[in-house]
């Protein structure tokens, strides 16, 4: 998994039928490097998040082949 914080929205007119509903995000991570990840849980600017990416981004969705690298899978609340 990888942490980031997300930094802003990436708004798209058109996309594949395949995706479902949810947003692009842009996320920075500890490193500094930037990428979009799917976002299907309503995240926001701000909020600390942790992302995987790969093909256990893909498989999360079931029964359809969705064209995601990076999937937002949890935000983080606080740590310890």
């Amino acid at each position: 998994m990888i942490r980031g914080r997300v930094i802003g929205h990436v708004w798209s007119t058109k996309r594949v039928d395949s995706l479902p509903q949810g947003a692009l995000l842009e996320v920075e991570m500890e490193s500094g490097a930037r990428l979009i990840a799917f976002d299907p849980l309503g995240c926001g600017g701000g909020e600390e998040v942790l992302i995987t990416q790969g093909s256990v981004a893909a498989g999360y969705f079931e029964g359809v082949k969705v064209p995601v690298d990076a999937l937002i899978i949890g935000s983080i609340d606080e740590t310890t």
